[in-house]
């Protein structure tokens, strides 16, 4: 019989036994047990297509038993457009980073949610480009300095971080749109309540539903992970709200 603390830290069936590979404290091994936690619930191995680009996502189909689809550098919502309009019958869902869904891929992220393409956004967001070396990214917070900000950024010249979710929710095409984080147990409970509430979502076929993860990024933050954690309530929480910005109709 196991015991309780076995059952919480039973790995899903849908969790591969690979190591990750990700940097000590990141947000990203959690979102990925969460995932894989709810596909096994749902009962949605057989069903669920997952698309990720390039950047510390991409190598999520290491972890994550489904199948996947990799997508060039900013270009996971026209794959995952075209995957869930070939096979309407399928969960789909596309994992980005900030650098990738809301810069390079911008134009992509925004057609798609124009259109009310049928497919679930998973959108990390800790502020900065993390594989390719902590370069500012569209949401790097105003005087946050980076490797291509080394003094901050500065407003006046790099604008104001963007706010994927409050952008996204104004389309119609978009009928769920929800900010969360992994930076507390209670917030990592509301995180895999916001994916489950996503993908039941997308079953019913009413559009478009967007997750943004207010993440962390210890080793381009160049903290401790315990210390990226309070910078995450304390910094990125206050600019980047978490909250539902928008429910479906009823």
């Amino acid at each position: 019989m196991k015991t309780g603390y076995e059952k919480i830290y039973e790995r899903p069936k849908t969790l591969l036994p690979t190591r990750m590979h990700y940097c000590p404290g990141c947000m990203h091994a959690i979102v990925h047990k969460l995932i894989a936690e709810l596909i096994n619930e749902m009962d949605l191995q057989e069903k669920t297509i997952g698309v990720c680009p390039v950047g510390c996502s991409v190598f999520a189909y290491d972890y994550i038993d489904i199948d996947w689809q990799e997508a060039a550098h900013g270009r996971a919502a026209a794959l995952a457009t075209a995957i869930k309009r070939m096979l309407p019958d399928r969960v789909v869902f596309s994992y980005q980073g900030d650098g990738d869904l809301a810069a390079i891929g911008t134009a992509e992220t925004i057609h798609a949610c124009n259109r009310g393409e049928k497919f679930t956004f998973i959108f990390i967001n800790n502020a900065i480009y993390g594989m390719t070396g902590g370069q500012m990214a569209p949401t790097t917070l105003d005087g946050m300095k980076t490797t291509t900000t080394p003094y901050g950024r500065e407003a006046v010249t790099a604008g104001m971080p963007l706010k994927m979710c409050e952008i996204v929710s104004q389309f119609d095409g978009v009928v769920y749109a929800q900010r969360v984080s992994c930076n507390n147990p209670a917030n990592t409970r509301r995180t895999k309540k916001a994916i489950q509430r996503a993908f039941e979502i997308q079953q019913q076929g009413l559009g478009t539903t967007f997750i943004e993860v207010v993440s962390n990024c210890p080793s381009n933050w160049k903290c401790t992970p315990e210390v990226s954690m309070d910078r995450v309530k304390e910094e990125m929480m206050p600019y980047f709200p978490l909250g539902v910005f928008k429910e479906p109709r009823s």
